[in-house]
């Protein structure tokens, strides 16, 4: 069976699609970029149709994956649970992320690194805790390993307990220890590693506002 395309419109809630109209009908809607080829006048069979519905499909999940790696990067399972979620076909979803993989937008290894990076820089924890978080994202063991190898876990925790020192700085030092260690440890470091840290800020906090060097 043969329809023919009688009109196409912008939809009023979403401008990125298009209606497709039928033989004067309303039939459904497309992605602008699926769309893209369609004329007024132009004929199309069923497995055509079928064809255009799928391919939009997969251009409505691309876009979904798009939007959520703009943000900020994500693992392999973190795009797969988003876009199942959004109830999208597993056999979708496997090609949306093939694509990605080929552009390079969706590398695990490159995840864990920035993951690493940014919890370096602003959250620092311990091995232990990045390795849970990274495994939260779903990613393998050996990706994960080889993400935290080089992270020095006593300089992590100096970084992270710098900030706090100079705020309790005024503290007596049982009360200093009892709040380092309590933050340190919530950040997952051991409790070797805190007490050396703690002993470290304590003797080098600065009552005038900063951290002295010994």
């Amino acid at each position: 069976m043969v329809f023919k395309i009688t009109d196409l419109k912008p939809q009023r809630r979403n401008k990125d699609r298009l209606s497709v109209y039928l033989d004067g009908e309303f039939a459904f809607g497309l992605q602008e970029a699926t769309a893209m080829g369609l004329f007024i006048g132009q004929d199309l069979t069923e497995s055509e149709i079928e064809a255009l519905k799928q391919a939009d499909a997969v251009e409505w999940a691309k876009q979904t994956a798009y939007r959520l790696l703009s943000l900020r990067p994500r693992s392999t399972v973190e795009v797969r649970r988003h876009l199942q979620k959004k109830q999208v076909e597993d056999e979708v979803i496997d090609r949306v992320i093939d694509r990605l993989q080929e552009l390079q937008l969706l590398d695990d290894n490159a995840f864990a690194r920035y993951w690493v990076e940014q919890r370096e820089t602003f959250k620092p924890r311990s091995r232990r805790a990045l390795q849970y978080e990274l495994f939260q994202k779903g990613l393998s063991r050996q990706v994960i390993e080889q993400a935290i190898a080089e992270v020095d876990e006593t300089a992590a925790a100096r970084r992270a307990g710098e900030k706090k020192a100079q705020r309790w700085a005024y503290l007596s030092e049982e009360e200093f220890q009892a709040k380092m260690h309590g933050f340190l440890g919530r950040r997952g470091f051991s409790y070797a590693v805190i007490s050396d840290v703690a002993s470290q800020l304590w003797q080098e906090r600065d009552v005038d506002g900063g951290l002295n060097e010994i």
